[in-house]
């Protein structure tokens, strides 16, 4: 099983090098993440790969500081969870959307709706 997160993992890095040199897309102002794109901001949570897939899945210490960062702002944080770059990489929503309360963050965003999602 280790190896198929492990390939999980690098598909998605693969993704976010493949997202980042072709430019995904350009922003004129500010959106759901300020003006960095979403697509581009999920790049932020490739430590966060297995813990989006797998609920029993042990959520890193990098995956954590990042989603302390984006959580700063939910709106962008869910932008970010329900992206496409999300979907290709295998993020599963209502997994992902357990990440800041199995981190024990003391200021996420308890009951913000995330698209047809709540955050615990």
């Amino acid at each position: 099983m280790e190896i198929i997160t492990m390939m999980k993992c690098l598909g998605l890095c693969v993704l976010l090098v493949v997202l980042g040199v072709t430019g995904v897309e350009v922003v004129d102002g500010a959106g759901e993440c300020g003006n960095v794109p979403v697509n581009r901001m999920a790049f932020r949570m490739a430590p966060c790969a297995a813990a989006s897939q797998d609920p029993e899945a042990q959520v890193s210490a990098s995956c954590c500081s990042a989603v302390q960062k984006i959580g700063k702002s939910p709106t962008c944080l869910c932008a970010v969870m329900l992206s496409d770059t999300a979907k290709s990489a295998g993020v599963k929503p209502e997994v992902a959307i357990t990440i800041p309360k199995r981190c024990n963050l003391a200021d996420r965003p308890v009951g913000y709706n995330c698209g047809s999602y709540t955050l615990p």
